[in-house]
């Protein structure tokens, strides 16, 4: 039998539509077996580095760029044997549940409108030891150190506005665009007492322009522009940035915005690569397979680009002939009584 690589695994999950299991490749392909499947995931190391090079061979940069910082849980709800497996927060599902962390970071050119992922880690404190933010920062010293991209402005979830995700950003001299928690606690004056920043009174010019704030914990005279964002009925949030020169809400709602292109990632990568669908137990075949599917999200999304249309849809195309030949001559046919 030939040996199977990751490209052939990578193959196959770019054109499967549904099943992802190393079962069902095995049984539509008469070059590689089941044990060979599996022990290709359990005895490989594909690390994030593949990625980065991969990607940067494609990368349209931009020194307007922006870099994207989340994380995503992939769910392993059913799944009770998976070494990397843990309880934790989802924010789609909006509870805790059973999955694997994935902390990923997404480069957006804004003169063009497109977005690749370039890094990712997984959140796996039991056997690192490290927290989200330490994946953070450990990827940003490979943006800023390594591989040098050219980007102006920062984008993460309220997670990170720590003091030292902040701190290391101002210390590049990069701006950054953050939502924080409405418990954060704030003060407009030294002379005054800290309170939530939800609790802060608003003018008619600071909603439209913003104001200063000082943030409780970070060192006296640190100061973020704070603005008042009004995203639905039912949300606001309140978003910090150390461009103190941003006096307009609008355009604070417009850039922020953008974060939401990391979201874009997630839910097309759980969709169409399988990211969320291997069943094997160990924490390295896990990782081979979330690596093999960062692959072909990149794959898919640069042939997206040069067709002009969406990942979803050159996913769906795949069956395209298929739909054709059956309608032509079906292999079942549906008679008449």
């Amino acid at each position: 039998m030939k040996k199977i690589t990751h490209l052939d695994y990578s193959q196959f999950l770019l054109v499967s539509q549904t099943n992802y299991t190393q079962t069902y490749f095995a049984d539509h392909t008469d070059k590689f077996s089941h044990d060979q499947v599996n022990r290709l995931l359990r005895e490989g190391e594909l690390t994030p580095r593949k990625l980065r090079r991969q990607v940067r061979q494609e990368l349209i940069l931009s020194e307007n760029g922006y870099i994207l910082f989340d994380d995503t849980v992939l769910d392993k709800s059913h799944s009770f044997a998976i070494e990397v497996v843990r309880r934790q927060w989802s924010g789609n599902e909006k509870r805790v549940i059973k999955g694997i962390g994935v902390v990923t970071c997404v480069y957006v050119n804004p003169d063009i409108d497109r977005f690749w992922i370039i890094d990712y880690r997984l959140f796996d404190p039991e056997r690192d030891g490290r927290t989200k933010i330490e994946h953070l920062l450990e990827m940003w010293r490979t943006l800023i150190h390594v591989e040098k991209l050219p980007f102006r402005t920062v984008l993460m979830d309220s997670w990170y506005a720590s003091m030292e995700v902040i701190k290391t950003i101002e210390k590049a001299k990069k701006l950054y665009y953050c939502p924080i928690k409405i418990n954060r606690q704030v003060s407009e004056d030294p002379a005054q007492p800290y309170q939530r920043v939800d609790a802060l009174e608003w003018s008619t010019r600071e909603v439209a322009h913003g104001k200063k704030i000082h943030m409780k914990k970070f060192p006296a005279g640190h100061q973020v522009k704070l603005f008042r964002l009004t995203v639905s009925t039912r949300r606001t949030d309140y978003v910090i940035t150390n461009d103190m020169s941003q006096d307009d809400a609008k355009d604070t709602k417009e850039k922020s915005a953008l974060r939401w292109k990391i979201e874009q990632f997630h839910r097309e990568a759980k969709q169409v690569t399988g990211l969320e669908d291997c069943q094997c137990r160990t924490q390295r075949a896990q990782r081979n397979h979330i690596a093999c599917a960062m692959l072909v999200w990149v794959r898919l999304n640069q042939r997206a680009q040069e067709l002009q249309t969406s990942i979803y849809q050159v996913k769906q195309g795949l069956l395209s002939e298929y739909m054709k030949k059956q309608l032509l001559n079906p292999d079942i046919s549906l008679s008449t009584a």
